[in-house]
């Protein structure tokens, strides 16, 4: 897809924590930087892998505004303003076109469970209304973990009534299938389908599909950057077969909690560790497990990291 907003390789970025619990924004930028040098095209910043919904709504502004304070670019960022609350996801998306943001990843209402199209339909509408169309609206499809999908139709029906303000959808359902059909059906006008899964990208690139937006990207988005440049051929081939290897250790435990773990070892930073709860540390035996699968995969060392460390 051509002129995407945030067509390439996005990570789900982490969001690093103080001993107290609080977010660290001099490491997250710090890692954010990093990631930009090493792959990424973008940042999908406070979404599920950053643990958004496990910090409060003044938490979330002060961590967009830190970043942008930092240096990291606003146009970079897509971060997460999807809550329960309606007023809540009017705030942080207004917020976040204040800050710069092109974009941002909206969950839908998820404590209510089986809503209607129509009342998805009348929840986005308030928000764009609300909003005035101040920033491009991405879907964030992830049934499995807010229990509400959005179905075609939905989709069509906000395109119609919301042109050019409903950009795209991050999808990570993990069924492929819906994805192309997302392509098939709206990829025409301009919406940006982008896999949640770093196993797909390759194949939803060829489908016409914009990228990714992925947690593993946090530690190997230098090798989906050879498949967005590439796309076919033998070093893409190879560059998708890591992310597959990549993809199936780093699920191979609890996502977040072995994300941060490789980090800790990458940087000799025992810090990235800290995870606020109800996610805990990994044990030392899933630690060394998922650090082996990694090295395995072929995704380290990381690059400009510092030499890795056991676990403590």
């Amino acid at each position: 897809m051509q002129d995407a907003l945030f067509g390439g390789i996005n990570a789900a970025a982490l969001t690093p924590m103080h001993p107290d619990l609080s977010p660290d924004l001099e490491r997250m930028a710090a890692h954010c930087r990093w990631l930009l040098a090493n792959g990424c095209n973008g940042l999908g910043v406070l979404g599920t892998t950053g643990e958004a919904n496990s910090f409060g709504l003044h938490e979330r502004k002060a961590i967009l505004e830190g970043l942008v304070a930092r240096g990291i670019p606003a146009g970079a960022l897509l971060p997460g303003t999807g809550c329960a609350a309606l007023t809540d996801s009017v705030e942080l998306t207004r917020h976040a076109a204040a800050q710069g943001c092109r974009g941002v990843l909206v969950l839908p209402p998820f404590y209510y469970k089986n809503p209607s199209d129509d009342g998805l339909f009348a929840y986005f509408s308030e928000l764009v209304n609300r909003t005035g169309g101040a920033t491009r609206i991405y879907l964030y499809n992830f049934p499995q973990q807010s229990a509400v999908p959005f179905s075609l139709a939905l989709i069509e029906r906000l395109l119609k009534a919301f042109p050019g303000v409903i950009k795209g959808v991050k999808d990570s359902s993990g069924d492929y299938a819906n994805m192309k059909a997302m392509i098939a059906a709206f990829a025409k006008d301009g919406f940006e389908v982008y896999s949640g899964s770093d196993e797909f990208v390759q194949r939803i690139l060829a489908d016409g599909g914009a990228g990714c937006i992925t947690a593993a990207s946090n530690i190997n988005a230098r090798f989906g950057a050879v498949v967005y440049a590439k796309r076919t051929g033998p070093e893409a081939d190879a560059a998708q077969a890591v992310l597959n290897a990549s993809r199936k250790a780093a699920t191979s435990v609890p996502l977040i909690p072995g994300l941060r773990e490789i980090m800790a070892r990458s940087t000799g930073d025992a810090g990235w560790r800290t995870i606020r709860p109800p996610h805990l540390p990994l044990s030392r035996e899933q630690a060394e497990a998922v650090w082996a699968a990694q090295q395995a995969a072929g995704v380290l060392p990381l690059p400009g990291l510092a030499p890795a460390k056991a676990a403590e």
